[in-house]
């Protein structure tokens, strides 16, 4: 590693780290999960609450992540290294950047093939294949979807050979060309989908709904949840927040950029809910349906609205948009990782890596569709593990990410010299003590309660 020269690449400008940052953290976790748990969770307090952890909590650890990347100048594990050497800390230290980048490798390898879903959806969509179907029909639909291997094989080939394609052209023919142009088009496709949600929905109901807080339904269990999906949705301890600070000129300013980035996301999610809830509303269906919220729920509403294929076709074509520009982020420190590490060229880095993430698809793939050798019957926690794709899901989502967060807080609170955390920062002394007094204590509190409630040992 000593004698590996620092990563030379830069964003061509601050608006493009904003862009391509707030692009990775706008995905299926914003416009898929985060209208769901709002519907399970009561709402408009649920809601509350989570704008007050992205404040608290994920802008905080964000600025955290950045100042890693941009002082290390190299891939997650690397800079980690490199930055616990140069606080004469032990190099052990480094499992904080290899974590993060093992964990969002591992999560791609299911994430692409849940775009692969939303990408099948755009045809059965435009096919009118919900135009008229009846609730049974569109259950039907998803069931043969997810337990067709040959389709999922194809839908996900189609995910990962679009990503190949954009990582191979490298950061400013890829990477910055997709999200300048793939961003704009999603949140003008769900402005246009919320417009129409407003007038053919429950617009009063759904803004009701998530605006208008009522704290009797919200439990403590409630808050945690809303801790860790603003934790979640900001893309941290994923390896992507360290990777894309390494590109980041020095002199941006790390806190302005992570609360632009943290604005922009929040402001998808809520978008994607006023897009979401006047349609599930105005159709009398249940805002807390769980994950099937997107792929079950929505295509009843669209079957009886009008316009309802070219407006399910718009919804899915900006799913998979939201999903693609997540997964070329989620993809880059692994394929900069292969640069780094053995020298390889950009796109045989990009192949190496891409064979890897659609190697470990195939057990998400094989998971859905039955396959016996996949098929387990494990409890943890109180939870069913009942195929290798519910380890992988378990193993990131509740154990990999709520530790990588944790090891974050406490590498750039405790084990960096101060000195360089202030050097990185370049702000007033009161702005700087206030963002170390979080990440040093509260952010590692808040974490370790996400932690303990996601697998089972604290429950209110």
């Amino acid at each position: 590693m000593e004698h590996t020269p620092s990563i030379a690449k830069r964003w061509s400008s601050r608006l493009l780290f904003v862009l391509a940052s707030t692009a990775a953290a706008v995905g299926l976790g914003n416009i898929w999960k985060f209208p769901y748990i709002t519907g399970e969770n009561g709402g408009g307090a649920f809601v509350f609450v989570y704008l007050i952890c992205i404040a608290l909590i994920g802008v905080p650890i964000m600025i955290a992540e950045v100042l890693i990347g941009r002082r290390g100048r190299h891939t997650p594990g690397y800079s980690t290294l490199k930055l616990a050497r140069e606080s004469g800390r032990h190099s052990a230290w480094q499992i904080t950047g290899w974590l993060g980048m093992i964990t969002g490798f591992l999560a791609l390898s299911f994430y692409a093939v849940i775009a692969g879903w939303a990408l099948a959806y755009v045809f059965e969509a435009a096919n009118g294949t919900f135009t008229g179907a009846s609730v049974v029909q569109i259950d039907d639909t998803f069931t043969s979807l997810i337990s067709s291997a040959p389709r999922l094989l194809l839908w996900h080939g189609i995910i990962i050979l679009g990503v190949v394609w954009v990582v191979g052209n490298g950061l400013r023919n890829g990477l910055e060309r997709a999200v300048s142009l793939m961003l704009p088009l999603m949140v003008m496709l769900l402005i246009v989908l919320a417009i129409y949600a407003g007038y053919m929905g429950d617009f009063a109901g759904a803004v009701q709904f998530m605006f208008a807080p009522d704290f009797s339904k919200l439990t403590i269990d409630s808050v945690l949840v809303a801790l860790g999906h603003a934790f979640f949705s900001l893309g941290l301890a994923s390896g992507v927040v360290i990777m894309y600070g390494a590109y980041v000129s020095k002199s941006t300013s790390i806190i302005g950029t992570s609360i632009w980035v943290a604005i922009a996301d929040t402001f998808v999610a809520l978008l994607a809910g006023m897009a979401i809830f006047p349609i599930v509303f105005g159709s009398q269906l249940a805002p807390g349906a769980g994950p099937g919220l997107i792929f079950q729920t929505l295509p009843i509403a669209f079957s009886t609205m009008p316009a309802g294929a070219f407006i399910g076709t718009l919804f899915f074509v900006m799913l998979v948009i939201a999903a693609f520009t997540s997964a070329i982020a989620m993809i880059e420190s692994s394929v900069a990782f292969c640069e780094e590490r053995f020298g390889l060229s950009r796109w045989r880095a990009t192949f190496l890596a891409a064979g890897v993430l659609w190697g470990l698809g195939q057990l998400t793939i094989f998971s859905f569709s039955g396959a016996g050798w996949t098929q387990l019957n494990w409890q943890v926690a109180g939870k069913s593990l009942a195929s290798i794709f519910d380890v992988i899901d378990y193993l990131t989502s509740n154990i990999l990410l709520p530790i990588g967060g944790l090891l974050l807080a406490i590498f750039v609170g405790w084990v960096m010299k101060t000195q360089y955390t202030k050097e990185e920062l370049n702000t007033n002394p009161r702005r700087f003590n206030l963002w170390h007094f979080v990440v040093r204590y509260l952010a590692p509190i808040a974490i370790i309660l996400i932690f303990l409630q996601l697998i089972g040992i604290i429950q209110f």
